[in-house]
């Protein structure tokens, strides 16, 4: 196995094609049932020819570069060809998780203002019923099925490419808006260009060594782009990936052990149940070279049930850090969090999220909710003080879509480059890993000082009752009263001793000593997108209306 050579620059559909040059009969894509079997494949040679006539229809459709195309089409064969095919029209791909819910989906694609529409038949339905939120929707492909549209998939993957001649795009150029999962506010679309897509791709390959040939499942699909690009066979398994937590793990499994998947990626609830899946039933999975988890930190179970399964030489599981905004900044392996920072994590230090990849920068600023105009208006702070992380690099993206404000607040320029504000806190050890101690908009403030969410929420859920907790605070900052929320591992809620127990714990911590108060919830709200997030800023309106009698005081 051997890498892409990818030189930076231009057009990302580029580098599709690079690659069909060199591996013309590997197989680029590979679409599985629930057992594993495949029922689609592709060679990067016809995926390549495939993108060529997708192009070449959208083209005669009468898109032209810089038309923003709403896409919206099951993982698979038609999700890769057209980005691709958007891609090489220079058309901007408009990407977003349907698992949002119709009525967010819209406004979000109503901001994203959309030339057409990409789709299948029910999403063609909705943007007919919805028309006039979307007036500039004129070129509307259906994919499978029927639904007003101008022409349908199968037209497009026909079109002859006779004289066909794709736009000249730049690096520089607009390639997608990806929403981000408005977890923790509205959901906002990401500017990307050619060359960010380009550059992570290149980041993540030189890091992992990763190499062409080898086989990537990808339960999240948008990085199937970067198997693309890397020159690996995307190995599609057959879950709703819109709903990582509730995936049957056997239709993860079946696909790594037949498909001889070498690496892997997902959220931590999906590995959750995979690893669960795994011990229950004394599997392993000898292929898989590497397991990637990102959108949220991965609890050390997780890591070491995954580890359990991994039996090949140097296989391990790896957290990358960053954000739609931002990705990747640093990474961490299983077995550096095993042997090294997981006993830290537990006693209130964070969760270390690594070392940073080659290209990117990290500094640490003074908190500060305010938009920050110039690099140099910044405080910055020493190592080991806890702020607000904000990152360069390559791969670091630049502004939002229609959204000045938001960009305002999340980017400082520094001459010609931007800096992206994470809306993270952490901060920088001696040894140059980043630790990650929750986000700016869940710190509490109080009149004795300011508590950060991981830290202290790792003292509680050392708890063997604990499955886990939510620090909130309680009125306006600076004056805020902390509270914790927890959830507990036995369905039937919490034991008259717990709370008891719990208000020990804090009192013994310098970290928690200053929560007073204790509350218990059935089931937390979490993110769609990666079913891990805790929605905190829902949890603090629930804990504030609490009646006192539910509220357990030290």
């Amino acid at each position: 196995m051997t890498s892409v050579p990818n030189p930076p620059g231009g057009n990302v559909a580029e580098r599709l094609s690079r690659t069909a040059g060199l591996f013309p009969d590997q197989l680029a894509l590979i679409v599985c049932d629930q057992h594993g079997h495949s029922t689609t494949q592709h060679t990067f040679r016809e995926l390549d020819e495939l993108v060529d006539r997708l192009a070449a229809g959208l083209i005669q459709q009468g898109v032209s570069p810089g038309d923003r195309l709403v896409l919206m089409v099951r993982p698979g064969t038609e999700f890769l060809a057209l980005t691709f095919a958007m891609f090489r029209a220079g058309a901007v791909v408009v990407l977003i998780d349907p698992g949002m819910g119709l009525r967010r989906v819209v406004t979000c694609l109503e901001q994203a203002r959309p030339d057409g529409f990409v789709a299948i038949s029910r999403v063609q339905w909705a943007r007919f019923l919805y028309r006039r939120r979307f007036p500039g929707a004129r070129l509307n492909v259906r994919v499978g099925g029927w639904a007003p549209a101008s022409c349908s998939y199968r037209q497009l993957a026909n079109t002859q490419l006779t004289g066909f001649q794709p736009p000249d795009i730049l690096s520089q150029d607009p390639a997608a808006i990806i929403f981000t999962s408005g977890s923790t506010g509205p959901a906002k679309g990401v500017e990307y260009e050619h060359g960010m897509f380009c550059a992570q791709a290149d980041l993540l390959q030189t890091h992992f060594g990763i190499a062409a040939g080898e086989r990537d499942l990808p339960g999240f699909p948008l990085f199937a782009l970067f198997n693309v690009v890397m020159g690996v066979t995307s190995v599609f398994p057959d879950i709703d990936p819109t709903r990582p937590a509730d995936v049957d793990p056997r239709h993860i499994v079946a696909p790594i052990m037949e498909q001889q998947v070498t690496q892997a990626f997902g959220s931590p609830a999906l590995w959750e149940r995979v690893g669960q899946h795994c011990r229950e039933h004394q599997l392993t999975l000898p292929s898989l070279s590497r397991v990637l988890s990102a959108g949220a930190p991965v609890p050390p179970h997780v890591v070491e049930s995954m580890r359990d399964a991994l039996t090949a030489s140097g296989a391990d599981i790896h957290t990358p850090y960053g954000a739609t905004e931002a990705l990747p900044v640093a990474v961490i392996s299983g077995r550096n969090i095993v042997s090294s920072t997981a006993s830290r994590s537990a006693a209130g230090a964070g969760t270390c999220v690594g070392t940073l990849f080659p290209e990117i920068e990290v500094r640490i600023a003074r908190i500060d909710d305010e938009p920050v105009k110039s690099f140099s208006d910044l405080q910055l702070l020493p190592l080991g003080d806890i702020g607000e992380i904000i990152v360069r690099g390559p791969s670091v993206t630049k502004r939002y879509f229609q959204r000045s404000q938001a960009t305002a607040l999340a980017k400082v320029t520094d001459g010609d480059t931007t800096w992206h504000r994470m809306g993270d806190v952490g901060y920088l050890d001696a040894e140059g890993r980043l630790w990650f101690c929750g986000r700016k908009a869940h710190r509490v403030e109080t009149d004795s000082g300011t508590l950060f969410s991981v830290p202290c929420e790792a003292i509680f859920n050392q708890h063997s009752a604990v499955r886990r907790s939510a620090l909130v605070g309680i009125g306006e900052r600076p004056h805020q009263r902390p509270a914790i929320v927890v959830e507990c591992h036995d369905p039937r809620g919490p034991s008259e001793s717990l709370a008891k127990e719990l208000h020990t714990l804090a009192a013994n911590h310098s970290l928690t000593e200053s929560i007073e108060s204790v509350l218990f919830h059935p089931s937390f709200p979490v993110d769609i997108r990666h079913n891990v997030k805790i929605n905190r800023e829902q949890l603090a309106t629930w804990a504030a209306s609490q009646p006192a009698s539910l509220q357990h005081h030290r």
